[in-house]
């Protein structure tokens, strides 16, 4: 069958977690709420979507579901109809899709979509479907030759196109990586508890696999992948986005900036006061945060104080929590 006559999929994109790796961020926003060169992360993955022909997306809540909900609404200004599945508590990457099921399919076995809220890529969506069609697998994993194998996990592939095992990160011999974009079909889920945490590449596929070895395929390509996973990889994709589509890092809402202030390679979010003489380089300001006279800060995210004890590496500045990376 040709890429272009399969029909697109519904699609569950997955917003629920909690975020840790790039908290001080996401005190202020769940993961996929945060702007990336001036435009939410959701938006930018919802914008891709809908360029690939999809038009029913489902997004799974939990942290700060408010944040996501603000910039996301129905979708009907991006062509699409979303719906929410709300999550308590969280149910990972195995249990979210159990959970959302009656919004993809309509009982039946056909595939979905689902793609991680936290990555950036370009995956051709219509080719991966018709790959995915032509194996007969229950599952199709997008993957590329792995960039950063001591950063990244590894998926093993074999001659034949079918995923064979994971590997930790730092595990000698090639592997590839997954890009956070998958096909899955409803049996996959179905058989799982509702409301019970599960996850699939830590549980879930390796038992699928276990039964039958062509049970998980990859789909293996050359698509782009840009990672918002700790605070340092976000200033990164930000900063590489602004210099391919123009400097927006620092057009969030109602700012107050000194005009005495400097302000390099630096993203600042909604509701920023930055005060005389500050000085700022290569840092995040999440919202609400008001930056002192003179105050001076390098390669450090900076937020608004939350309840709790402070966590490692995060230390106060009056009325401004700092964390440097």
């Amino acid at each position: 069958m040709a890429a272009s006559s399969v029909r697109a999929p519904r699609a569950l994109l997955l917003t629920a977690g909690l975020g840790t790796r790039l908290r001080p961020l996401t005190y202020a926003r769940a993961k996929p709420a945060v702007p990336v060169n001036g435009e939410p992360l959701v938006r930018r993955i919802l914008t891709w979507l809908a360029g690939h022909g999809i038009r029913d997306v489902v997004l799974n809540l939990h942290h700060k579901p408010e944040t996501i909900a603000a910039v996301t609404g129905d979708g009907a200004d991006l062509g699409i109809r979303i719906r929410y599945s709300w999550e308590q508590p969280v149910l990972g990457s195995a249990g979210g899709p159990r959970h959302a099921l009656p919004l993809l399919t309509d009982g039946g076995d056909e595939p979905f979509l689902i793609v991680n809220g936290d990555t950036l890529t370009d995956v051709d969506v219509q080719a991966m479907q018709a790959a995915h069609l032509r194996s007969a697998a229950q599952v199709t994993m997008a993957v590329i030759p792995n960039p950063r194998p001591e950063h990244y996990g590894g998926v093993q592939v074999s001659e034949a196109g079918f995923v064979t095992g994971f590997t930790r990160r730092g595990s000698p011999g090639p592997s590839y990586h997954f890009v956070g974009v998958q096909i899955a079909a409803g049996r996959t889920f179905a058989a799982l508890d509702d409301n019970v945490p599960a996850e699939s590449v830590g549980w879930l596929y390796p038992s699928l696999m276990a039964r039958d070895a062509r049970s998980v395929a990859a789909f293996v390509c050359d698509a782009a992948f840009q990672d918002i996973g700790t605070a340092q990889d976000y200033l990164d994709t930000s900063l590489a986005l602004a210099a391919a589509e123009g400097d927006r890092l620092t057009e969030g809402a109602r700012q107050s900036i000194a005009e005495s202030a400097a302000i390099l390679r630096t993203a600042l979010w909604d509701d920023v006061v930055v005060g005389r003489r500050a000085r700022l380089v290569d840092c995040i300001v999440c919202d609400r945060v008001r930056v002192p006279d003179d105050a001076v800060y390098e390669r450090c995210a900076l937020a608004v104080p939350h309840e709790g004890p402070l966590e490692a590496g995060e230390r106060l500045d009056g009325d401004v929590l700092v964390r440097p990376f």
